[in-house]
């Protein structure tokens, strides 16, 4: 955080109040300027003596402004860090807020005019605010400048620390909204993972419940958004989005049901249903961007995986094949590539023709995926139990032979 550090008698607004003035007069003849200069650094030092600290911060905006392009900007990182410097000066967490947002207003109105250094302005900003909401609104200032000014890189190393802010800040529902919704826009456009927009476009969906009967409609657009980077995605094969109440109502919805349904088959169904759906809704696919030859590549794995799961641990080559739709030389190919993304672990017996399935990725985690992990950790807690008991009852039963040795001997 930038510190102020007076290095002479007057006071450093007074200052940066005659400096801005002088440059922005400059034009106008030394007689016209020296009026105006006097006038302006009458009234800062009128509001430093009543401690009206907004009219203050507004009447030095308006100078700094108009400068920007004329000074280095060196002088204009010191110039606006006394102007921000100026929410430290009342005692109101309000006063500050109202503060906040006139500053970072003004800062972002021209981001194409050295928006990385606005962006530092903004985030100097953000360090001298006290108030949680304050920097909440500076904070997506901040991101809209980024976008304005096209210099999201600087902002997106800021994301993943977003659930450290959100306990900050404790915002309602809207502003987490809003702030999911934004922050998943900048990545998408930013070329990040495809994985990493979609985590907040699911963080913003998680937001809507059965009761927001009001407000739940409006995350229709996204729902359908998601779902398709979803199935676009090569390497994302889980996800919770049937879980969610705004996902769930596209499910009787007139205009988005199939693309619902088109979830629902990636999510529980197999490569046949796929192929069938295709075949009857071809230019659904084609208007959302989803090429047929990248859905049947993942929908091949993601059945790979059903089967893993259903198949007790071992599933025949012929199985694969006839599943997948492969030929016989493609059966290992398969599995490889389900093993290279992580999918299962296995090991292929090419004598009897089966592969053995150690481990394997769950589609859906829901209710029933929970009761079967229950189940299995009730089963290791027994069998370790079991194992503690005759290792105890071995000890004590070699005590004991132990015991009637050392007898026997005397």
């Amino acid at each position: 955080m930038t510190t102020v550090v007076p290095t002479s008698e007057e006071d450093p607004a007074l200052s940066v109040v005659r400096f801005t003035s002088e440059v922005s007069w400059a034009d106008a003849g030394a007689e016209v300027a020296e009026s105006h200069v006097q006038r302006l650094y009458d009234e800062a030092q009128e509001c430093i003596v009543r401690g009206r600290w907004f009219d203050l911060a507004s009447l030095m905006l308006t100078s700094a402004d108009v400068i920007f392009s004329k000074v280095s900007e060196k002088d204009l990182e010191c110039i606006f860090t006394i102007i921000c410097d100026l929410v430290t000066k009342t005692e109101s967490l309000d006063d500050s807020l109202e503060m906040a947002k006139l500053i970072s207003t003004k800062i972002s109105q021209q981001p194409n005019d050295k928006p990385g250094l606005r962006l530092k302005i903004m985030f100097n900003l953000y360090n001298l605010l006290e108030n949680p909401y304050s920097r909440f609104f500076v904070y997506m200032k901040a991101l809209e400048l980024a976008v304005n000014g096209k210099v999201t890189d600087y902002v997106v190393p800021s994301f993943k620390k977003i659930d450290t802010f959100l306990k900050e800040w404790d915002i309602g529902i809207q502003d987490q909204r809003k702030l999911f919704l934004t922050v998943a826009n900048i990545l998408k456009e930013s070329k990040s993972s495809a994985k990493d927009s979609f985590k907040f476009l699911t963080k913003y969906l998680a937001t809507f419940s059965d009761e927001d009967a009001n407000s739940i409609g409006e995350s229709k657009e996204e729902a359908v958004r998601t779902i398709v980077e979803f199935v676009k995605a090569p390497d994302m094969f889980q996800c919770d989005l049937l879980d969610m109440p705004a996902v769930a109502q596209l499910e009787k919805d007139a205009k988005y049901a199939l693309v619902y349904q088109l979830l629902k088959i990636f999510l529980t169904q197999k490569l046949d249903t796929y192929l069938d759906f295709q075949a009857a809704n071809s230019t659904l696919l084609t208007s959302y961007g989803l090429v047929h030859e990248d859905c049947i590549t993942k929908m091949r794995l993601m059945s790979l995986v059903d089967l893993a799961s259903a198949e007790s641990g071992q599933i025949s080559y012929a199985l694969i094949k006839d599943t997948l739709h492969i030929n016989d030389d493609e059966v290992e190919l398969w599995v490889v590539k389900a093993i290279t993304t992580k999918l299962i672990d296995c090991k292929m017996d090419q004598m009897n023709q089966i592969v053995i399935v150690s481990r394997c990725t769950e589609r859906v985690f829901g209710q029933s995926q929970w009761q079967t992990l229950r189940t299995k950790l009730a089963t290791w807690r027994g069998n370790v139990a079991n194992v503690i008991s005759t290792i105890q009852a071995n000890k004590i039963t070699e005590e004991g032979v132990q015991a009637m040795q050392g007898s026997m001997v005397r």
